[in-house]
């Protein structure tokens, strides 16, 4: 095989570097280009979409195209977030696999100055009756924790969804946010002739060559999901990354940076070109200089290796001595190895050397790298069978079915997941894993607060809406993490996404993306939700088969007065339910008691009318916000819980209140399938002792609402006449808890064979 092909570049790629560079580029440069032109680093599909993204908005600092959007947050302190996706390392070796995804949204974070304060997991698997699937999800999940908790970064929520195409794909997405103060903002920059290229952190290894660069830029095939692929997967050191975490803030801090960039896909190459480029400079890097962790590693292997926990930082010759006595004082490895140089007739180069004055091994244009790879406009068509799918609807399905035995087989606690995870680092968690959002409070080390400002966390992406309909279905996933975080009374305030998609060669699946991204703008702009960053994961399809489509997005929200926790999503004595929002049966189509319980996965989803869940979100922001701002212990307020309609409609949002709070209810609904278990959009349900006070503000704020039953008793009843549900609370409570803890709970066997 041609070395271009073997390195992933096309026939056309291979000609446009020698176009570029004037020559024939020798085996060093065309793997530096391998990495960087990979569908993983340079978006090569997907860029000509993203731009469609509304980008700006007032809270806005730093938009897409750095390590991490920041936002303001007010009085002098801003918000650092970004989503990324680990999903092809963790489908060869899972607990790793998470691990390093986890290690390395933590240095997208820090990169920007900001301390690390929250993540977020979510996680797509297959269906836990399959014993890979059970590994995987172990893996996954104890790679996640054992990061997180070791480094110190409280893991607040996420999402766990079990489905068939995600048996040989899992989807690990892994959110982080982070605080830091004006003053500390940096950018992945280099300027400034003479100053030097700094290394600092782990050694680099054989671990991770190639790594995301290139798995995340093909498909697997069924000899490709074993141990052949192991060693392109990277290796976790939390310990070294918590060092690295000091080491960098606390240089930040003292101004000592002219520029940093964590060391992720690509590596060295990376890292250096690209800060190079967006100064508008060159750079020279020795090969001989880069702290090794093992022998006969050739230039190829040190420029491109994503060994994890690395760093590099810009600093200038007069304050070197200062940055490597920090680095020493946390114990963390620092090395120059290389330095900022002049363009030359106008272009930056980047130049590879064997050491300082040496031979030089690689000599290309910086920007060359990045800013001229690929731009591809592929082929878009939709699915043959749409027309047949969205016409195939479930709602026949329902006529011989038990409502109540349906509504127990969709319950499911999370807990087994969350319990693993440290929620409580800080100390500055209000509201923890399992519920609509994650509330932490804006306070960390270094950072000026009131203690008075909270941040509220979601994360949402439904693979199954999107596979029938993606551009409405995106649209819903934006919505939903909207209206989870007006549950917790923070005003959504930025966006992230990660796109989670098959084969991009297949026309189907480019469509997906195009409907997709455009379905992202519609609900942000409607929503006035700036997207700050993203990320996007392709080739996600194993032996020919693609993924569902899944973009998952991650919302933020600021909540000004955090005073009291949010009502959660509990019912109280007493109290009456009311529903916000529409009120009829609605479509079943690609909801989760179709596509769990029945296993049919056709038919449309319900409408979705963005004006009207704008309403809905200002209006539960403002209800709870006006909780959370009271002092604990004052006058009781009018909201005693709250829980946003979403999968499994109506009838699980009630039961897992009734669960999460041993509180029964009544509620005078109709008993169907279609009315219970639809998943309409824009719709909450809220458990007040003054229902008149509710009706009152909703009125006024144009929305929907009504009582439609009751808190109270020892027992779940829909209905009230003779066609009325009752489950007692203690099976709803059972079968809640017991789903996912009793399927892990025996589970130890090794990774199964094929």
């Amino acid at each position: 095989m041609l070395l271009h092909r073997a390195l992933g570049l096309t026939d056309e790629e291979a000609e446009d570097i020698s176009r570029i560079l004037s020559r024939q580029p020798n085996e060093l440069e065309l793997a530096m280009y391998g990495v960087m032109w990979s569908e993983h680093c340079s978006y090569k599909s997907s860029r000509i979409h993203l731009r469609r993204l509304p980008t700006e908005g007032d809270h806005v600092m730093v938009g897409p195209g750095e390590n991490a959007g920041v936002i303001d947050a007010g009085d002098g302190v801003a918000v650092a977030l970004r989503i990324e996706s680990h999903n092809h390392p963790s489908a060869i070796e899972p607990y790793q696999g998470a691990a390093t995804g986890v290690g390395g949204i933590i240095r997208d974070i820090f990169t920007m100055g900001a301390r690390p304060i929250a993540l977020m997991d979510p996680l797509r698997l297959g269906p836990l009756d399959d014993a890979r699937s059970r590994w995987l999800f172990d893996g996954i999940v104890r790679g996640i924790g054992g990061y997180g908790n070791a480094v110190g970064v409280p893991t607040l929520g996420g999402e766990v969804v079990f489905d068939r195409c995600y048996a040989r794909n899992p989807l690990v997405n892994v959110m982080c946010v982070g605080l830091l103060p004006h003053s500390r903002l940096v950018l992945a920059k280099a300027s400034g002739s003479g100053n030097l290229a700094v290394l600092l952190g782990s050694s680099t290894g054989r671990d991770g060559i190639g790594g995301v660069s290139v798995l995340a830029s093909a498909e697997f095939g069924e000899e490709e999901e074993g141990s052949s692929k192991r060693p392109s997967v990277q290796v976790a050191d939390p310990y070294e990354e918590k060092r690295l975490i000091e080491a960098c803030l606390e240089l930040l801090e003292r101004g000592l940076v002219v520029g940093i960039q964590d060391l992720g896909g690509a590596g060295l190459t990376c890292a250096a070109s690209e800060t190079a480029a967006r100064g508008g400079m060159g750079m020279d890097v020795y090969v001989s200089e880069v702290p090794l962790r093992e022998g006969g590693m050739v230039p190829a292997e040190v420029m491109t290796s994503e060994s994890q926990e690395r760093m590099l930082a810009i600093v200038s010759p007069d304050s070197l001595d200062q940055v490597l006595a920090i680095a020493s004082n946390w114990e963390v490895r620092a090395a120059v190895v290389g330095v900022v140089t002049e363009p030359e007739d106008g272009v930056g180069r980047f130049r590879v050397l064997d050491r300082p004055g040496g031979s030089v091994l690689a000599d290309v244009p910086a920007a060359s790298l990045s800013d001229d790879a690929p731009l591809y406009d592929r082929e878009r068509r939709a699915p043959k069978d749409l027309a047949q799918a969205l016409a195939d609807d479930p709602g026949p399905l329902a006529e011989s079915r038990s409502v109540a035995a349906d509504l127990l087989a969709m319950l499911a606690d999370s807990s087994w997941v969350w319990q693993q995870y440290d929620h409580q680092l800080f100390a500055n968690t209000v509201v923890g894993p399992g519920s609509d959002a994650a509330v932490v409070r804006l306070a960390a080390p270094g950072v000026p607060s009131s203690g008075r400002t909270g941040l509220a966390i979601s994360t949402d992406g439904t693979g199954r809406w999107c596979a029938l309909e993606p551009k409405v279905g995106a649209a819903m996933g934006v919505a939903e993490a909207a209206l989870n975080v007006a549950c917790t009374g923070g005003r959504p305030a930025a966006l992230v996404n990660c796109l989670n998609f098959g084969n991009p060669e297949h026309p189907e699946v480019m469509w997906q993306l195009s409907e997709a991204i455009d379905g992202l703008a519609m609900a942000c702009r409607a929503l006035s939700l700036p997207v700050v960053g993203g990320n996007v994961s392709l080739y996600n399809a194993s032996e020919g088969a693609d993924i569902d489509p899944t973009p998952v997005v991650g919302v933020v929200g600021l909540i000004e007065e955090l005073a009291s926790p949010p009502p959660g999503a509990v019912l109280a004595e007493g109290c009456a339910i009311i529903l916000v929002g529409a009120d009829s049966e609605s479509s079943l189509g690609a909801s989760r008691w179709a596509v769990e319980v029945c296993g049919h996965r056709g038919g449309r989803l319900p409408g979705l009318d963005l004006d009207a869940h704008a309403r809905v979100v200002e209006f539960v922001t403002g209800l709870v916000a006006a909780e959370v701002s009271a002092e604990e212990g004052a006058a009781a307020g009018i909201v005693s819980g709250i829980h946003d309609l979403s999968d499994g409609g109506l009838a699980l949002c009630v039961a897992e209140m009734a669960a999460r709070s041993g509180v029964g209810a009544v509620l005078d609904v109709p008993v169907s399938h279609g009315y219970l278990f639809n998943e309409a959009p824009s719709r909450v349900l809220i458990c007040t002792s003054d229902p008149d006070a509710v009706l009152g503000a909703a009125g006024a704020a144009g929305v929907v609402a009504r009582v439609i039953g009751q808190a109270g008793g020892s027992e779940l009843r829909l209905g009230t006449g003779q066609d009325g549900v009752a489950i007692p609370i203690g099976d709803l409570a059972g079968s809640w808890s017991a789903a996912l803890g009793q399927r892990m709970a025996s589970f130890s066997a090794p990774e199964p064979q094929g």
